[in-house]
């Protein structure tokens, strides 16, 4: 006989929520790593004494991680998951019969106490805390990259460069204008390039006009990723305009933030070409002290047969270079009666042969052909550059390269797992406010992954 379903009429019902959340669910085992007193002390000396109870701050946070986690980009539709998940409730407290805020709650919260207080910032390095605590990060190696991920800004609604002034973005009155105008002196926004993006979005204006590759022009911003090569640990992430120059000193900030923040200063850092620059490489071995597993930007090897720089020697106790035939290059060949010239003015170097010696020179065919004399540039830190191309000889910088696609690795993860393809979100806030909350998700689903039984016998005893 064909049964049919009854709904049972009982007037009590005895529910448990603890026991409907499966023991293996990834929320679950995000929570031993969600500490939610200390966002509350954070928090406090922005709150006045007098007045009705705000939304619980911690409500807040811990729907946006579940937001982030499980790859729900709207925040009406976490809303609604929220209220109709029962792992869900119980990772949020509400039980079965608590208010899940309106959407409306987030934005207040995000324009008002979160930004004034840097929550967001806070509970990031809580959960890299948590990952040095449970012993997921070495310390030892490092490595670093950016990824474009697209801005809610659209090309028809743009206008060119040369039509955009900060007048413009006064006019436009938006708040991604009001802080595009706010980070025109910050090198990750505004600073890092003189040289203007082809068109401007007026909706988004800190966004950059630009194309990776085999794909068609977009507004984006660059997601930069610090992270600790033993369990792709993010250790730092910094939100800048799509830039190489923003980037690279990206790199830089995070690399002493976390030195600031954790005493963690990493013995190499592997990085692509991007960072390859005679400036950060400068920076790296002669104030780091980092070594780096890095390709160097180098354009002076020749492809026409002739001598290239490489086959000079470079004679540090005498400041000249030795060609192939013998010869001195040297940068002057005489005393200055004026002390200050002649100088190191720390820029790029010329190293000249005499002409007399280049014309009677059985290699001048494969020297110097079109010219009277053979010159060679130095270029600056070309001591770190030459200690970067030693570096890349050496079996450690093979293990870097491997270790380095952790990187991507996390990429793929943000975009394909996580669903983090577009931001929602406007302006540097909103680029730097969507990459920690994604960041965030992304270690703790790390913990959840690699420390669960270490989590469950620490909370049991």
């Amino acid at each position: 006989m064909m049964g049919r379903q009854h709904a049972p009429a009982q007037l009590f019902y005895d529910f448990d929520l603890e026991r409907h959340v499966p023991a293996n669910h990834m929320l679950r085992e995000i929570d031993l790593f969600l500490d939610g007193d200390s966002l509350r002390d954070t928090l406090r000396p922005f709150y006045s004494h007098l007045g009705r109870p705000s939304i619980d701050p911690e409500l807040i946070i811990r729907m946006l991680v579940i937001g982030y986690v499980m790859g729900i980009r709207s925040e009406r539709r976490l809303c609604d998951e929220v209220h109709l998940n029962l792992a869900y409730r119980w990772f949020c407290r509400l039980g079965l019969e608590g208010k899940v805020p309106d959407h409306s709650t987030f934005s207040r919260y995000r324009h008002g106490k979160f930004r004034e207080s840097d929550l967001l910032r806070q509970v990031f390095e809580a959960t890299v805390e948590r990952c040095l605590k449970e012993d997921l990060v070495s310390g030892e190696g490092f490595a670093v990259d950016a990824s474009l991920i697209s801005a809610d800004a659209n090309k028809v609604r743009s206008i060119a460069a040369e039509d955009w002034s900060p007048e413009v973005a006064r006019e436009t009155g938006n708040r991604a204008a009001r802080e595009y105008l706010e980070t025109l002196d910050d090198a990750a926004f505004g600073a890092a390039s003189p040289s203007q993006p082809k068109f401007v979005a007026k909706s988004d204006p800190a966004a950059q006009w630009t194309r990776a590759e085999e794909s068609r022009p977009y507004f984006a911003y660059a997601t930069n990723y610090l992270i600790d090569t033993k369990s792709s640990v993010i250790m730092d992430v910094e939100a800048t305009r799509a830039i190489q120059q923003a980037e690279v000193g990206a790199s830089r900030t995070m690399l002493d933030r976390t030195e600031k923040r954790f005493g963690i200063r990493p013995d190499w850092l592997a990085a692509d070409t991007a960072y390859g620059n005679a400036e950060n490489l400068g920076w790296l071995v002669e104030k780091r002290s980092i070594i780096p597993f890095i390709p160097v930007i180098d354009k002076s090897e020749r492809t026409d047969g002739t001598f290239s720089r490489s086959d000079f020697e470079w004679d540090e106790a005498n400041d000249q270079y030795i060609c192939p035939e013998g010869h001195a290059l040297k940068q002057f060949r005489r005393n200055y009666s004026d002390p200050n010239r002649g100088q190191d003015t720390g820029g790029r170097k010329k190293y000249r042969c005499l002409k007399a010696t280049c014309q009677a020179c059985p290699s001048k065919e494969i020297c110097c052909p079109k010219a009277d004399a053979r010159y060679v540039t130095r270029e600056p830190h070309e001591e770190a550059r030459e200690f970067a191309r030693e570096c890349r000889k050496t079996k450690a910088y093979k293990v870097s390269r491997d270790k380095r696609k952790k990187v991507e690795m996390l990429f793929a993860h943000l975009k394909r797992i996580l669903g983090l393809t577009r931001l929602r979100l406007r302006g540097p806030n909103g680029a730097k406010d969507e990459f920690l909350l994604a960041a965030i998700a992304q270690n703790l689903r790390k913990l959840a992954k690699l420390r669960p039984q270490c989590a469950l016998q620490g909370a049991g005893a």
